[in-house]
């Protein structure tokens, strides 16, 4: 029988929330920079789409790039952008942090949940950086974590490698935290990841690149990647939504694979 899927868009922009909401998406991860793995976004952005998206907004608070062990004062400014989001109406923080052996960093984790107040608290990715994930769970769990976004420890994009995991990490523990497929979700394995995974919730960006040429014409401009940038692609996620929304997990024939061509 067909159940309604809980679809995720990780989204850089108002562009990118407006194509979401348009193509049927149930809920926001809002960041900025996607080409950088998802960033912090403005205040301006967020306001932004408040005012035009009617969709749950989940906000990221990840103030650089690399990894998730982050200075004292850099955590500092995380509780503030935190507190800002959530007194200006988001739906939830996003967030993850480890400790410098790739361990949950428990005191960190707790005080952005309380900065949540009572909000969605989302421990992205970050999680499957660590080395025993229903270890690491256990720890989000007694953290009061909402909802954890794993590929189930695969390495981006092979998501189907951690399929199983995640099953089993749902049937042991989705009574106490939601379970997010995320990390490599595309047209040709949407279905498989719900399938296998049977979380009944999705996480996907269907990013494509797109070039800015303003400053291609420089005359030292040479390498052109600073030229490009990440966004939601209206063509990649109405692919992806189709299948989704025709997932039925009793009915063998809604399975078959769709190989890119």
């Amino acid at each position: 029988m067909k159940k309604h899927i809980t679809v995720e868009v990780c989204c850089g922009s108002v562009d990118d929330c407006l194509l979401a909401q348009k193509l049927g998406a149930d809920r926001i991860e809002l960041n900025h920079a996607l080409e950088l793995g998802g960033m912090t976004p403005s205040m301006g952005t967020f306001l932004e789409v408040k005012r035009q998206v009617s969709l749950p907004i989940c906000v990221m608070i990840r103030p650089r790039g690399a990894g998730f062990d982050y200075t004292e004062a850099q955590f500092q400014v995380m509780l503030k952008d935190a507190e800002l989001f959530i007194e200006h109406g988001a739906d939830g923080l996003v967030f993850g942090f480890l400790n410098a052996d790739g361990s949950i960093h428990e005191e960190r984790t707790r005080q952005m949940v309380q900065a949540a107040h009572g909000k969605e608290a989302i421990f992205h990715k970050a999680y499957d950086s660590t080395k025993d994930l229903e270890a690491s769970l256990k720890t989000l769990i007694r953290c009061g974590i909402t909802r954890v976004l794993t590929s189930g420890g695969a390495v981006y994009p092979n998501i189907l490698e951690g399929c199983k995991e995640l099953g089993r990490l749902q049937d042991l523990y989705g009574d106490q935290i939601q379970i997010l497929p995320g990390g490599g979700v595309r047209e040709y394995n949407a279905r498989q990841v719900l399938k296998l995974a049977h979380t009944g919730q999705i996480h996907l960006t269907a990013k494509n690149t797109l070039i800015d040429e303003s400053t291609g014409h420089y005359p030292t401009k040479q390498d052109r990647s600073g030229l490009e940038y990440l966004a939601v692609s209206e063509g990649n996620l109405q692919k992806i939504m189709e299948q989704i929304r025709g997932f039925d997990d009793e009915n063998s024939d809604t399975l078959a694979t769709i190989y890119p061509g």
